[in-house]
């Protein structure tokens, strides 16, 4: 074998896909009554961890120049030639994975048992509430253990990021939504520091302009940002939000600041007549309003 290994490498520019793709709802209903379905766990935790691996690699190749690269395609020849198989004809498959191995040694990373302990310890704190900030007596750690695998929470509004993280932290696919591409890209920052990015997703939008194809069993709203547009398009919004939810499913107003008055709750109400409607106020003043499709 020659250590005059053409530049012919995905690895050293590509990123690796993540692997969810798009998820399709089945309309499956979502009501107080519906039973908590078990945690996800077995079949996915594998699947995290060879994500994890997969990221720390991709990002310490994106950290190296180009001649560095090059020099460590070199050094993966020169150990493929003096192992027991450097018989064998070397493929890219099998230059590319050897790469990978040399980047795992030098980074360290730990074994699967490893990770796992620490993952599992971890995931258990990010469901607390008050680990996001949140009120110990929010409804969203039921309304997460309710999701099924193939269904998904539509967060509206940035400062509603840590409500989507929390439910994210049960394994619950989510999407935050919001024409803020500052506040998106510190929400993915957030996600991606706490080990969430497979479950958390962004997308910034115009409120008032094209909306995702999507059909959500939990909508969770910032009532802050319905607030910063005009009075039409956060009527407009809200009836497309309704309409695109699924049968059963569920919207959350979290958090109405003390500005909020009982007028504005009943607002809100109003814009959900015919839904099921539960409300949740402190020292007199609204907190939460939750709300259910027929």
């Amino acid at each position: 074998m020659s250590g005059n290994w053409q530049y012919s490498r995905r690895w050293a520019s590509g990123r690796v896909d993540r692997l969810t793709g798009d998820r399709e709802v089945d309309g499956t209903v979502l009501t107080s009554p519906k039973p908590e379905r078990p945690q996800r766990r077995t079949q996915s935790l594998r699947r995290e961890y060879q994500e994890f691996i997969l990221q720390r690699i991709e990002e310490y190749k994106e950290q190296l120049s180009r001649s560095e690269l090059l020099s460590l395609g070199d050094d993966a020849v020169r150990e493929l030639d003096a192992g027991p198989d450097g018989q064998l004809v070397l493929t890219e498959v099998l230059l590319l994975d050897h790469v990978d191995r040399i980047i795992k040694r030098r980074l360290r990373l730990p074994t699967f048992r490893r990770w796992r302990e620490k993952h599992l310890k971890l995931r258990r704190a990010q469901q607390a509430p008050t680990h996001w900030g949140l009120p110990s007596d929010t409804p969203l750690s039921r309304l997460a253990r309710s999701l099924e695998d193939d269904e998904l929470a539509l967060v509206v509004g940035n400062r509603a990021a840590p409500a989507g993280l929390l439910i994210a932290a049960y394994e619950a696919n989510v999407l935050l939504i919001d024409q803020d591409l500052t506040g998106i890209e510190a929400s993915e920052s957030r996600a991606a520091a706490e080990a969430l990015g497979q479950h958390f997703h962004t997308l910034v939008i115009n409120l008032g302009g094209w909306f995702p194809d999507v059909n959500p069993n939990l909508v969770v709203i910032d009532p802050t940002l319905i607030r910063s547009v005009d009075d039409a398009t956060a009527s407009k919004l809200i009836k497309l939000l309704k309409s695109r939810t699924a049968p059963g499913g569920v919207h959350l107003v979290l958090s109405l600041s003390v500005e909020e008055d009982l007028t504005t709750m009943d607002v809100w109400k109003r814009h959900y007549a015919g839904w099921v409607v539960e409300s949740s106020s402190r020292a007199g003043r609204p907190h939460w309003l939750l709300t259910t499709r027929p």
